[in-house]
């Protein structure tokens, strides 16, 4: 049974306290702070399994979750770090955010990895908030909780070529011909509810192979999700060829095989404009069939008049089969030259620098007035530092405090209007606006220091 499409839930372990601690010992009476840092929760990460095929697996375990850090401890004993979660996944898995629906990666290549959720940083103990004027820091920062997300997952086959056609054209016959593969075939529309692969060697040992991928069928409307569609268009988009086999016969129905063939491509074209653009070659099948050979001089003239590449072909005899097959590997020996010209051209062009999400600045803050009496301020910097704040410790308080005013967030609130009593939202915290004390202990640089290290996540 092949599954192809799965949703998780993953959840990166939270980095572990810090300590808020002080020497203890005999002959040491003004011990000074000792308090070690929490430890990093582990990551969630995706790794290509090249044994698997199916993303079943997901559909008896959905929620995935790594170790969190360990808590620091007294002498500036560091907690541990939390161990990652390796989910594996079979080749050929694209990975989806599932609350947008924005495709975040697609694996291909065994033992490929992706972090997908990472662990929180760890919390510092309280040793690193010592300073000229603060002998005996009573704070120490909480863990940062790990990432979290759901995630959607689509198993597209990895093969060369794709064998695309209505039900019942003939697809099924041809793989089992070409290859050792042992599909499902009857004499009946939809016999085939799964993708079939088989690898095809031409030329005997030593010669030409490509996997040749047995696409279930396809019906009018099969692009908007019609018959089995969109379970399976999606399994064509990563074929480098396809190979159109179309049943000249007609069929029991009297079919008309061009109208067939207009069809199939038109739901192609419609559920990905990119797969029309494939290089297609025409099977007609069913050639040694008395009402396939009437049709077929007509249909060749129309189909050779259009550009199309066309092979002769009987699926149940045998017929024009290994000609298909000499055909196939020419094809794909010049995609696969005009692809390597291309990553020639592409690696001789200047390299443009890509950002990705991870390179955000992380101490870009916002405040954004959400409702009367209600600010949002956001910022990757400003928000860790929300979470990892202790707001039970008078010290770590003040702390924060500190940071809205060195960082600016503060003034920025009382440009907007903030008064006492206002809520003011960081992360998913709620904070009450009241009258901020701006004496502070600590001499101006240090208040630069303090906002621009915390808003990076440093001590």
């Amino acid at each position: 049974m092949l599954v192809d499409q799965a949703r998780i839930f993953v959840k990166a372990g939270d980095g572990g306290n810090g300590a808020l601690s002080f020497r203890r010992e005999k002959f040491v009476p003004r011990g000074g702070p000792d308090g070690g840092d929490g430890g990093r929760g582990g990551d969630v990460i995706l790794r290509v399994a090249a044994n698997l095929n199916s993303l079943l697996p997901f559909q008896y375990v959905q929620h995935f979750k790594a170790r969190d850090g360990g808590d620091g401890l007294g002498r500036r004993m560091h907690g541990k770090k939390g161990a990652s979660k390796v989910v594996a996944v079979p080749p050929g898995t694209v990975i989806f955010l599932d609350e947008t629906g924005e495709p975040i990666a697609d694996l291909t290549e065994p033992d490929e990895e992706l972090v997908v959720a990472r662990g929180g940083k760890g919390g510092l103990g309280n040793v690193h908030f010592k300073s000229s004027t603060r002998q005996a820091p009573r704070i120490a920062e909480l863990g940062e909780p790990g990432e979290e997300r759901w995630l959607r997952f689509e198993l597209r086959l990895i093969a060369d070529v794709g064998l695309v056609g209505l039900p019942n054209a003939g697809k099924s016959t041809l793989l089992a011909a070409s290859t050792r593969a042992t599909p499902k075939i009857a004499d009946y529309p939809f016999t085939t509810l799964s993708p079939n692969l088989g690898v095809v060697e031409v030329g005997g040992r030593g010669g030409q192979v490509f996997v040749l991928a047995d696409i279930p069928g396809l019906i009018e409307g099969a692009a908007g999700g019609a018959g089995l569609g969109h379970e399976f268009l999606r399994h064509v988009r990563r074929t480098k060829l396809l190979v159109h086999v179309l049943d000249v016969s007609g069929g029991v129905e009297e079919r008309d095989p061009l109208a067939d063939f207009r069809t199939i491509n038109a739901e192609i074209a419609a559920f990905d404009p990119e797969m029309a653009e494939k290089p297609m070659l025409v099977a007609l099948n069913k050639i040694d069939l008395v009402e396939a050979r009437e049709r077929l001089p007509q249909l060749r003239s129309t189909l050779a008049g259009e550009g199309f590449a066309l092979h002769d072909i009987s699926a149940a005899t045998g017929e024009g089969i290994p000609e298909l097959h000499q055909a196939v590997v020419a094809e794909l020996r010049e995609i696969d030259e005009r692809a390597a010209e291309g990553r020639r051209a592409e690696a001789e062009r200047p390299k443009r620098r890509v950002y990705t999400l991870g390179n955000v600045d992380e101490r870009a803050w916002e405040v954004t007035r959400h409702a009367p009496g209600v600010f949002i301020v956001s910022g990757v910097g400003v928000e860790r530092f929300t979470r990892m704040t202790n707001f039970a410790h008078d010290e770590a308080v003040d702390r924060f405090q500190r940071l809205l005013e060195s960082s600016g967030i503060s003034a920025e609130l009382t440009r907007q209007g903030v008064a006492p009593g206002d809520t003011v939202q960081i992360a998913d915290h709620e904070l009450l606006w009241g009258d901020q004390d701006e004496s502070g202990d600590l001499p101006a640089a240090e208040e630069a220091m303090l906002a621009e290290s915390a808003l990076s996540g440093e001590p």
